[in-house]
């Protein structure tokens, strides 16, 4: 089936890299909150922001651990693969292609 025919790189780079978008997405409050104790701390940045650098960690960690997040990834980067051949276009540019409302 389609879904074992996974290149090296597909397995090893590209969809990880969607997981590491997706799993950013969803750990966005405890990125802000790192960002943000790292503009306000400035170069005691690696001793004041441990706290949020931990919980960004355990939070970017769970989901990369997570076999049904791969599992979850893999589906919706082969259907982007899928729509690509059919249409040549790459998803990040079909969803910039969208008419947007006046």
């Amino acid at each position: 089936s389609a879904i074992d025919l996974l290149r090296h790189v597909e397995k090893d780079v590209l969809i990880p890299k969607m997981m590491r978008e997706k799993a950013r997405e969803l750990c966005s409050d405890k990125v802000q909150a790192f960002t943000k104790c790292c503009q306000e701390s400035g170069f005691l940045m690696v001793v004041k922001c441990q706290q949020e650098n931990a919980a960004l960690k355990q939070c970017l960690t769970t989901y990369y651990n997570d076999p049904a997040f791969y599992e979850e990834c893999k589906i919706e980067y082969l259907k982007q693969r899928e729509e690509f051949r059919a249409t040549g276009i790459p998803a990040k540019q079909r969803q910039q292609k969208l008419p947007t409302s006046m």
